[in-house]
């Protein structure tokens, strides 16, 4: 059975870490006020000297910086300092910790999982076929909850695009649970789901890079147990990275590499699309070999109303639907069908 609705952040009985973050060496100085500093040492010391995290301090640390805990200075010491020498497993499950229990339950209807597709990038070149995906999911009974934020003025909002297709974000968890059992889409911005993570995310304009925030965002679960997660990724070490925390968190998730960093298969060419469920992976389908050459009639412009109309011929089967995206539905379908916990 769905979970009872709940419009409201819930948190687990050990969401809020107590202080200090499980190390003799990093005690408080004061008892409104943290020092960061020995753990700072320890991780800033670049991808050779540094040492990581163990599971229990990455949830301290990530809880306090969701929670606005940790002072600008020291903060922007974390993050450039997680930039450099990378997340280990460990820290990863640690943060993923500290993010689940600081993340809004969404009450999924009985049937498939629900599909949590992130969005976060938005289109830069070629067209944004996210919403496609979603639409084609929920044309099958399949219920997808689009999640995100943009803040990326050289890149056209995939809030825009939606929105020109008749898709605007919930008013509240209960408006989208509403909308995802009646119509089996919705979408929620981020910071009615985890309002913690959107500070981080923010920073990014100021700071000039992203931190371990924007990878958690693609890692958000509003519905554990319930729910099948969309995981896109860019670099091939992230992609290596995200199948061992994947395994390691033993949930429902497909990951792949994503088309200009939204999470839906290239159209030109199907890239390795990954399921995972229970601890295990196989590949649902194998990447495609060769080069990714412009399909013949489907425009690459990636202007809201053009992208708008490129989405509507495909689903009134004017224009056919590339078949990695086809793929990627397929494989989806099969994962949702994983019984719930």
């Amino acid at each position: 059975m769905p979970p009872a609705r709940q419009n409201h952040v819930e948190r687990s009985a050990t969401a809020a870490p107590p202080h200090p973050l499980h190390s003799p060496d990093l005690q408080p100085v004061s008892l409104s006020i943290m020092s960061y500093a020995p753990f700072i040492k320890e991780i800033g010391r670049g991808p050779k000297g540094s040492k990581p995290l163990t599971v229990d301090q990455a949830e301290s640390l990530f809880g306090d910086m969701m929670d606005g805990r940790v002072p600008d200075l020291e903060l922007g010491a974390i993050i450039l300092s997680m930039r450099i020498k990378a997340e280990s497993p460990d820290e990863l499950l640690g943060f993923q910790r500290a993010l689940d229990a600081r993340t809004a339950r969404v009450a999924v209807p009985p049937g498939p999982r629900l599909v949590v597709l992130p969005t976060y990038n938005g289109a830069r070149r070629q067209a944004n076929l996210m919403p496609l995906l979603a639409l084609l999911l929920a044309r099958e009974g399949v219920p997808v909850l689009i999640q995100g934020r943009h803040d990326f003025e050289s890149r056209v909002s995939p809030f825009a695009l939606l929105e020109a297709l008749g898709i605007t974000p919930a008013a509240s968890l209960a408006d989208a649970e509403t909308r995802l059992a009646d119509g089996h889409l919705a979408c929620l911005p981020l910071d009615a789901l985890a309002p913690g993570l959107e500070p981080l995310l923010a920073l990014r304009p100021r700071l000039g890079v992203r931190n371990s925030a924007h990878t958690l965002a693609k890692l958000l679960d509003p519905a554990p147990g319930h729910s099948v997660r969309v995981v896109s990724m860019t670099h091939p070490e992230y992609l290596e990275r995200m199948h061992g925390h994947l395994v390691a968190q033993g949930g429902v998730a497909l990951l792949l590499r994503g088309t200009e960093g939204e999470a839906f298969a290239n159209p030109r060419r199907r890239p390795r699309l990954e399921a995972f469920a229970n601890g295990q992976a196989h590949v649902a389908f194998p990447a495609e070999e060769g080069g990714a050459p412009p399909i013949d009639g489907q425009p690459d412009d990636p202007e809201i109303n053009a992208n708008a109309a490129l989405i509507r011929s495909m689903l009134d089967g004017s224009l056919p639907v590339p078949q990695p995206i086809l793929d990627q539905v397929a494989a989806l379908q099969q994962l949702s069908l994983t019984p719930r916990d």
